[in-house]
């Protein structure tokens, strides 16, 4: 130590500055120094266990977690030296400046890092779950995630700053308010986009009835996208219908396909008085087998559901395996029901009205008249 004071005293004697400042000056050379080696070797041993995990799975779909890892390590020892530094030379002043920077450069690794962790949590957990609606979940933290970070990173540095966030704050949900109160459409259909992610009336690829189909065309569709201010419906005429969230929240939501595909299918079919009703049945239950995607259990069941004016009105009640068959199911039974009726002099019958003409006059007017 005395050798090394010795120095320093002949040094300040050759330059003229004090002592004091040479030992602050080699100090903070040390620091860099040290620093700079505690870089390498951390570089270093990154760089190692790169090496020998990247036959890992989650390695190889992850290369990037390397850099990231890096880049906090450069920017923690950048915290730790600078901090050193300043205090060192008592600059006070820019030590709050320099830490609120390096919280702003921190979100970068964070996000990264957060993200990667999402996606994996996303590609493990949604294979293990047949509802779509979890892809959508993973999909809006995804987009939220960032914004999120990097709005409490601006708040920490506000605070390292001495800045009173409060005012920013209060003024932000008075802005919120009236925000609200002029977008309040906008976020009414995203508060019941939310509700539909969460109740899960319906998921992607289910089968739904459309009340704002056009005139004329399909009335049910496929859903085909859950956002946060729509949902978007394809009818099976190819229409994509786009409704708002909020307007899906107020009606009854018909989903043919929410438990399971099967569904129970029912066909009103009217034969005359006079026909064989056993043999009507019969025949209706014929037509029904013949079609392969109609479930054999529970069977096909033939019912007599009314006496109409001019017809016994039968129904009938079958399972199909796919709900989207339900159209051409009818038009199967209603096309060969026709045929086997026809054949079998099973009349369908059609409203009749029988025409009675009769004269009140006198007799005797009728005699003058001839």
């Amino acid at each position: 130590m005395s050798q090394i004071s010795a120095f320093f005293d002949k040094i300040s004697a050759t330059l003229g500055i004090k002592v004091i400042y040479i030992n602050t000056l080699f100090k903070a050379l040390l620091a860099v120094i040290a620093s700079y080696i505690v870089w390498m070797v951390l570089k270093s041993v990154i760089s190692t266990f790169e090496k020998k995990t990247k036959s890992s799975a989650f390695i190889q779909a992850n290369l990037e977690i390397f850099d990231i890892t890096r880049r906090a390590v450069l920017y923690g020892l950048f915290l730790v030296t600078g901090t050193y530094l300043i205090r060192l030379f008592h600059v006070l002043l820019v030590e709050n400046i320099f830490h609120a920077v390096l919280i702003i450069a921190l979100v970068g690794p964070v996000k990264d890092l957060l993200l990667i962790m999402v996606v994996y949590l996303e590609s493990n957990f949604v294979k293990k779950t047949k509802t779509k609606t979890d892809d959508i979940v993973f999909d809006l933290l995804r987009k939220f995630l960032g914004a999120t970070i990097y709005a409490i990173a601006v708040i920490l540095a506000l605070d390292v700053l001495g800045i009173n966030v409060m005012p920013f704050i209060a003024g932000a949900g008075v802005a919120g308010i009236a925000i609200g109160f002029a977008a309040k459409d906008t976020l009414s259909n995203l508060i019941a986009g939310v509700l539909l992610i969460i109740d899960r009336p319906f998921e992607i690829g289910d089968r739904i009835e459309v009340w704002s189909a056009p005139v004329g065309s399909a009335t049910w569709g496929d859903v085909i996208d859950i956002g946060l201010r729509a949902t978007k419906i394809k009818t099976t005429d190819n229409i994509i219908i786009i409704i708002p969230n909020n307007e899906i929240m107020k009606r009854d939501i018909v989903n043919y396909t929410i438990i399971s595909t099967k569904i129970r299918v029912r066909i009103n079919i009217g034969i005359a008085y006079d026909a064989d009703i056993n043999k009507a049945k019969e025949l209706i239950v014929e037509v029904a087998k013949s079609a392969d995607w109609i479930s054999k259990e529970p069977p096909p069941v033939v019912v007599v559901k009314n006496f109409g004016e001019s017809s016994v009105d039968l129904q009938l009640r079958v399972w199909i395996k796919d709900a989207r068959k339900r159209i051409h199911t009818i038009s199967y039974i209603t096309d060969n029901v026709k045929e086997v009726f026809d054949k079998n002099g099973i009349e369908i019958p059609y409203p009749k009205r029988d025409i009675m003409i009769t004269s009140n006059l006198p007799q005797e007017t009728m005699k003058q008249k001839q």
